[in-house]
Formats: C-alpha cells, sequence, structure tokens
C-alpha cells in the first residue's frame, strides 16, 4: 500500500483483508489448491466465502447498490495485491478472473433480462462463468482470426466453433462467447459478437480440462477445451450490440490487466517473504546462513526494487484509465503487461533457487506458482505483442509516416 494512492477506504480495508487472509486462507491453502480433489473442497471454499460476506469484505470492486464495497480501480488494484498474496484470495472475496471481468462486461453492457439471469447471481456468488474467446486453430495474438460462428436464425443464434482455455468452464453456468456475426463486414473489426451461452445448451461440450505442466485442474482452477455443436441461444443473449465484440474485449481487458498485474505483485510480495525468511533461516555451516551470501543479497535487492517500481507503474496506470479511459491509456496497458509479468517469472525463480530442492516441491506455494503463472506471458497478449504497442507508440514522435 502506498500512501500516495491509499484513500480512506483502502486504508480502512487493506488491513482486514490481510488479516483474514493470514487468519483463515493461508493455514489451508496447500490442502485447497490440491486441485485432483478441488470439488470436494467446494464446501470448505463455500464457508470461506460466507465468512469473507459476514466480515464485510464481498466483492470490493462492486457497486454498493449491487452488494459491493463500491471501490474504484486504483483503490481495487490495491486490494487486489494483497489477495493474490494467495491463489485463494479472489475466489474468497468473489472478484477471481474470469468472473470480475464478466462481471464489469455485463454491468455496463448487457440488457436488464441478461442481467438478472446472468449478472445478479454471478455477483452473489451463487454461480460461476467462463469466457470462451481463444481457438486452438488460431494464433490468439491476432484474435481476428476468429473460426466460430453465430448464424442468426429468426430470433435465434446457431454457434458453432472450437475454442480453448477458457477459464474455469468445469462447473460454471454461464459462458461468454466471442464468435463471428458479420462475416462480410469491411471492417474486421466489426465481425464479431459477444453472446451468453448457459452451459447447459445442448451442444455445449466441455471436451476436457487442459492440463497445465502436467496439471489437469478442476472447477475453477481450470482451462477448459469446448466445442459449440450448434447451440442454439436466443438472440437477446447478445450483449450490447452485434459486430461489436472486439470493442467490449478492449474494454473488459484494460481493467482485466490491472487485476491480473496487481494479482502478480502480491504473488511477489509473498515470494520474496518466503526468501527473505529462508535465506535467514536456512544454515549453509555452522556460522553462515544463506543470506550472508552476496549472491543472495542481490537478488533480495533486486527483488525489492523491481516489486516496488512495478507497483508504481501499474498504479499509475490505473490512475490514467481511471481518469481518461481504457483507449488513453493503450501504451501504459502494455507496458505493464509485459513488465509485471517478467519480474514475477524472475522473482518465483529466485524464490524457488534459494530454497533448493525444497522450492521444485509441492511442500511449499512456490511449484504452485510456478506451473500456473508462467503463462502470465502469454495470455491477454504475450509480452512480444506488447512490446511492439509500447515501440510503436514511442516511435510516432519521430518518424513523418507514423507506424
Amino acid at each position: 500500500m502506498i500512501d500516495l494512492f491509499a484513500t480512506e477506504k483502502v486504508q480502512h480495508l487493506y488491513p482486514k483483508y490481510k488479516d483474514f487472509i493470514q487468519t483463515h486462507l493461508l493455514p489451508t491453502e496447500l490442502q485447497l489448491l490440491d486441485t485432483s480433489n478441488l470439488v470436494s473442497h467446494e464446501n470448505l471454499l463455500s464457508q470461506l466465502r460466507i465468512k469473507a460476506k459476514s466480515a464485510g469484505l464481498w466483492a470490493p470492486h462492486l457497486p454498493e447498490s449491487e452488494g459491493g464495497l463500491g471501490l474504484n480501480l486504483v483503490e481495487f488494484a490495491q486490494i487486489s495485491e494483497v489477495m493474490g498474496t494467495t491463489p485463494l484470495g479472489h475466489y474468497v472475496f468473489n472478484c477471481q478472473a474470469p468472473d470480475i471481468g464478466n462481471m464489469e462486461l455485463l454491468s455496463a453492457y448487457a440488457s436488464e433480462e441478461i442481467k438478472l439471469q446472468f449478472l445478479e447471481p454471478l455477483q452473489r456468488g451463487e454461480i460461476r462463468s467462463c469466457f470462451s474467446m481463444t481457438e486452438p486453430e488460431h494464433a490468439g495474438s491476432n484474435p481476428k482470426h476468429l473460426s466460430t460462428t453465430a448464424i442468426q436464425d429468426g430470433n435465434i443464434y446457431i454457434i458453432n466453433g472450437h475454442k480453448w482455455f477458457t477459464s474455469s468452464a468445469d462447473g460454471a453456468s454461464f459462458a461468454v462467447v466471442m464468435a463471428v456475426t458479420n462475416p462480410e463486414s469491411a471492417n474486421a473489426y466489426e465481425r464479431a459478437s459477444m453472446i451468453v451461452v448457459p452451459t447447459d445448451t445442448p451442444g455445449f461440450e466441455l471436451v476436457r480440462n487442459i492440463p497445465i505442466m502436467g496439471e489437469k485442474g478442476s472447477g475453477y482452477i481450470s482451462h477448459a477445451e469446448i466445442r459449440y455443436n450448434n447451440c442454439r441461444v436466443p438472440v437477446h443473449n447478445l450483449i450490447h450490440k452485434q459486430g461489436e465484440g472486439f470493442m467490449l474485449a478492449q474494454q473488459r481487458l484494460g481493467p482485466g490487466r490491472i487485476h491480473h498485474c496487481m494479482r502478480w505483485i502480491g504473488i511477489c510480495e509473498r515470494s520474496l517473504d518466503l526468501m527473505c525468511r529462508r535465506a535467514s533461516e536456512r544454515k549453509i555451516s555452522d556460522e553462515e546462513v544463506l543470506g550472508d551470501k552476496q549472491t543472495i543479497q542481490n537478488w533480495i535487492a533486486e527483488s525489492r526494487t523491481e516489486i516496488d517500481a512495478a507497483r508504481l507503474l501499474v498504479l499509475h496506470t490505473a490512475h490514467k484509465i481511471e481518469k481518461e479511459g481504457s483507449k488513453a491509456a493503450r501504451k501504459e496497458i502494455s507496458s505493464i503487461k509485459y513488465y509485471v509479468a517478467n519480474i514475477l517469472q524472475q522473482v518465483l525463480d529466485r524464490t524457488i533457487q534459494v530454497h533448493g530442492a525444497l522450492g521444485i516441491t509441492d511442500d511449499t506455494i512456490l511449484s504452485w506458482w510456478y506451473r500456473h503463472e508462467r503463462g502470465a506471458r502469454i495470455y491477454d497478449g504475450p509480452d512480444e505483442v506488447h512490446k511492439t504497442v509500447v515501440a510503436k507508440s514511442v516511435l510516432k514522435n519521430y518518424q513523418a509516416n507514423p507506424l
């Protein structure tokens, strides 16, 4: 928490979230993250969510009128960091991806009918959702290339397509599906739309949970391959307007990258704490501990500085989104995405190295994060794409014919 950005709300809530996490989540973290048996833990997770509601910590991102705490983006970013210190944090407080992005999307653009049927129970934590956009047949770095179609037949859309990395589909009640509705549009960015598809719709096929470095996962900690086989849904399940799927995706991605980056910073803070504890306690001789070695000291110093710099960069970007919108902050959004993702990898790797053989076991949280967060440099746009965005923005000031 940084005084420059810490409002009275943040100062009041931050220690409450930190205490809840230390008291209720960390003691059962490794048990509950056994995704081979996650379904069996749902009762305990539900109890933790009830405790979070009773403690007045439920859904900090939602307006107070919708059952939340009414935090703005900059305020929520700081709370998101402390939640990120455990993989259970965002789920227990009902602001985990992809649900948080779908809540924001439906709240801003969905019809009242969709809000009543899907958004409100999602906000209350009664159901979960998923977001279905990426396709195995096409490069995710170029989202204009989509094969999934939604053909209108009277008052029905007939959806056919193949998706994967539809995160948290296992057990979700509905998917927000990106599908081509206007294939003849001259503008490639106006060909796709977003449509709500209940997962009990005939033709919705969850093919498998995709193994991530050997771990299939289950429940909300999973990434699914999906086939849409002549799924028929009402036209009124369309979100906003036909052909505006890419606009909606950009509106969703700006704040979403703030959420991810601050969660990653929370992971970095917990990792650095584990690194320092290990360095201070692990004896390498009768007279020395790991922390006496200059290499370890360098890693600690580098990690501390990188985390602090990353936090300021992300909060600056969140502030710009709040004041000027996601479009005006496009360069900053791309900058934080690759910058923080790389720092996350570096800090995790150093911490594992300091832990030695213990670091690659499941006796600590480190190996879990290493498996699940390597994708940080790929999803929501790979590093290389975001660096290109930043470079082109900078070079515009130097060229007679801007890129």
